[in-house]
């Protein structure tokens, strides 16, 4: 399968999906030299291609290169992949923070669960805060961050499925923590556990970042 490649600084081509009926001879003239071009080429990006085929066709549009391309990827004779923004350091590349949810998310909704945990009032409607940042940070993260850490680029798996999996993998992480910690000095008591899961998510989460920076040389 062919790849074409679109990147960040790319604002000014419009990627939302859409569905594309127009099955003109235009179109299927486009299509097979957009084919052709990659067939000879292997992977480029998205204004390249578009830079190629309005030399022959100077009335092409942004949005005509679109819905081709999205024609294309329906058809599943294309595939689209989101080009990682060039960083000189893992520093660098933490300041494009769309690109780093999974990364901060975790580590906001942790550091939140420990302060509501130790800092916030028990009574209610206080503890309510406690019963919410608890159940994600227990039910959904642990799974999240590992999902996220496997399967880090978002074709390969869609957003339903990443959720079921997390929410499933957390009903099986947790516990399996939780049993190990019986087994040691600390025992099965509130800190150890905040600590242990908070321990692992960080690690995951660190695991998992390392990956999406890697990633950048694979292009």
């Amino acid at each position: 399968m062919h790849a074409l490649l679109y990147g960040s600084g790319e604002k000014s081509f419009n990627l939302n999906h859409r569905k594309t009926e127009n099955t003109s001879d235009e179109t299927q003239t486009l299509e097979s030299q957009a084919l052709a071009y990659l067939k000879k080429n292997g992977i480029l990006t998205v204004p390249e291609l578009y830079d190629v085929l309005r030399t022959g066709n100077p009335s092409l549009t942004r949005s005509k290169i679109m819905d081709l391309v999205w024609h294309l990827v329906e058809r599943g004779q294309v595939d689209v992949e989101d080009l990682p923004p060039p960083a000189k350091s893992l520093w660098e590349y933490l300041l494009f923070w769309e690109r780093n949810i999974s990364f901060y998310v975790p580590l906001a909704i942790s550091l939140a669960t420990v302060l509501v945990i130790y800092i916030v009032p028990s009574e209610f409607p206080w503890v309510i805060s406690r019963w919410v940042l608890s159940s994600v940070f227990v039910l959904f993260l642990p799974g999240y961050v590992t999902i996220e850490t496997v399967f880090p680029k978002s074709r390969e798996l869609n957003g339903i499925e990443r959720f079921a999996l997390s929410v499933g993998l957390s009903l099986a992480l947790a516990p399996l923590i939780g049993l190990l910690l019986n087994y040691t000095p600390w025992g099965f008591e509130l800190t150890p556990i905040v600590i242990s899961l908070s321990t692992f998510t960080l690690g995951v989460v660190m695991v998992g970042l390392g990956r999406r920076y890697r990633m950048r040389s694979d292009h």
